[in-house]
């Protein structure tokens, strides 16, 4: 089969040891990872709705606690929206919940539009809103990374933040149109009208794509899951790819049958909290997500003119102007570590380097509001212009770290049953520690110091602290197999100890849903899985090494990962 000038480019910037079988990096994978990842924009999309409710006629703490409401409420319903949409994608899928998530939106954008200045619906179309908001911001790296070649996992799985970084650069550039070209209510409404859009694209994205395959291999459906992994991979069935990756999907559903048989919420949560290897992951991917709003990220996208406004811009326009190149360079650097680094550097490296460099970029602009803090209406000096570009180095750092590879992270590592549930509880926390930012820093910017300086010196403390959290808790990931994160974290040795109810009962792929998840069943629905698989044992010896030394020099030591 021909190699396209795509696939070759990628084989050439991407320098990990998975990159093989130039085929499966053809445009349905990326079709596929584009669709489910308007999920990201829905995220990423602020639309300031502060001049309908005219929250610049009140004092300067009313403004605050208003502002901080608006905000908070999408946040909140954000919050159980990620939880709930769990039990409906491990029960009826992956592809039917992001459409549901991308409905639930369009309706909580059509009560906001419908609200007429009257804040109480506000709030209830920000909270309907919020639930397919934080739907999607649990589902689409799910999806993604559960579809997406191991060598590319990180770039495809990535680009949810990158289209994070685009919603909000979108939003901040149409609140700065709309304030220099429309008048009246038109300028509230075309704007807050066009969060439809990403939800409408990931509606019919979605639509136009097939299920995971590994949630139909947990359905014991093995016919249709070689079918979707060999579309989307665009190999034959019987391609030594394609049966590699069914054959480790069947091995680890079997190793967690082995661990716990059932599959009811108990049950998961059981095996989540109980098992040494699974409870690290979880812990893992909650403390990522915490990390990563206390980085002090969404301070700055949420309240970034007030911000742009204590470093001395004191001009609505130029503020809005401020915040949309900082929307661009967000987008910009997230693009460039999702090509250069995602899958090339790696996660581990990507978040120990960021962290001290957020950290020095945020007590740079505490620094100079603290001990030179700008005057209205005068000139900005060379310092102030330092502080300012501080903003924006900081956006940069954080689109090549804790953007990006956070959500990278707490998809790929949770084993195949828990993945859904381990990816809800970490999206829980992030839009809980999200609502917290939003909710405290709009009074943090009045009270904790003059200008809020005390706000920058927090979260640029936090930001130095991650470093110890990466070098001490978090392995290498990059270029293993999602069924390979097992061994990584101590649980596949687990399960050939000893089976615990080694000949009870079936696993479950979902509540109420029996599967067979049985070695057998899925080779016989595989045309000929040993026959011709010479060179396919081949490249695992090599795979098999390389993964050893992901493993053994991920930076965590092996048995603390374990414990």
């Amino acid at each position: 089969m021909a190699v396209g000038l795509g696939q070759r480019f990628l084989m050439k910037i991407v320098k990990n040891e998975s990159m093989r079988t130039p085929e499966i990096y053809g445009w349905r994978v990326f079709f596929l990872a584009c669709s489910a990842c308007f999920g990201g924009m829905l995220f990423g999309w602020v639309i300031d709705e502060n001049r309908k409710y005219h929250i610049d006629t009140l004092s300067s703490v009313a403004q605050a606690n208003l502002a901080s409401n608006i905000v908070s409420t999408l946040q909140a319903g954000c919050f159980f929206g990620s939880l709930v949409s769990y039990y409906v994608a491990d029960r009826w899928g992956r592809k039917p919940a992001l459409l549901l998530a991308a409905g639930i939106t369009i309706l909580g954008v059509i009560i906001q539009c419908a609200s007429d200045g009257h804040i109480s619906a506000l709030y209830v179309g920000r909270l309907v809103g919020g639930l397919g908001v934080g739907a999607a911001s649990m589902l689409t790296p799910l999806y993604v990374s559960e579809n997406a070649p191991r060598a590319i996992r990180g770039a495809l799985t990535g680009m949810y933040q990158l289209f994070i970084a685009t919603g909000t650069m979108l939003s901040f550039w149409i609140n700065y149109g709309a304030l220099l070209h429309l008048k009246g209510d038109t300028a509230w409404i075309v704007s807050l009208a066009l969060q439809m859009l990403p939800a409408i694209f990931l509606f019919v994205g979605i639509f136009l794509c097939h299920e995971s395959p590994r949630w139909l291999a947990r359905q014991d459906n093995w016919e249709k899951a070689t079918a979707v992994l060999s579309k989307v991979s665009n190999l034959p069935p019987d391609h030594p790819y394609v049966r590699m990756e069914l054959e480790e999907m069947a091995e680890q559903l079997e190793n967690e049958r082995r661990l716990i048989g059932g599959a009811s919420f108990l049950d998961l949560m059981k095996e989540m909290w109980t098992i040494k290897g699974n409870r690290n992951r979880a812990l893992i991917s909650i403390g990522l997500m915490i990390c990563q709003q206390m980085t002090g990220t969404n301070a700055i996208n949420y309240y970034a003119p007030k911000i742009f406004l204590n470093l001395g811009i004191d001009s609505t326009t130029s503020g809005l102007f401020a915040t949309g190149v900082y929307g661009i360079v967000k987008m910009a650097t997230c693009a460039a570590f999702l090509l250069l680094a995602a899958d090339s550097l790696g996660r581990r490296k990507s978040l120990l380097w960021t962290s001290i460099a957020q950290g020095c970029a945020m007590f740079v602009i505490g620094f100079y509001v603290r001990f030179d803090p700008p005057l209205k209406g005068a000139v900005i000096p060379p310092v102030g212009y330092f502080a300012l570009t501080c903003i924006y180095l900081f956006a940069g750092f954080f689109q090549f770290g804790w953007g990006p590879c956070c959500w990278i992270i707490v998809s790929e590592i949770p084993t195949a049953r828990l993945r859904a549930l381990n990816v809800a509880i970490a999206a829980a926390t992030q839009w809980l520690f999200n609502f917290v930012v939003a909710k405290a820093v709009p009074t943090m910017l009045v009270t904790v110091g003059r200008a809020g300086y005390g706000t920058y010196f927090i979260f640029g403390t936090f930001c130095f602290s991650m470093f110890f959290f990466v070098w001490f808790l978090i392995p290498e990931t990059k270029g293993l197999s999602l069924e390979k994160m097992d061994d990584l974290f101590g649980v596949t040795a687990m399960a050939h100890k000893g089976d615990v109810e080694s000949n009870t009962g079936s696993l479950r792929g979902g509540p109420g849903t029996n599967v067979n998840a049985n070695n057998e069943k899925a080779a016989a629905t595989i045309p000929d899985v040993e026959a011709g698989n010479d060179n396919l044992r081949k490249r695992e010896v090599t795979n098999t090494t390389t993964e050893e030394e992901h493993i053994e020099h991920a930076g965590a030591p092996k048995a603390q990962v374990q414990n």
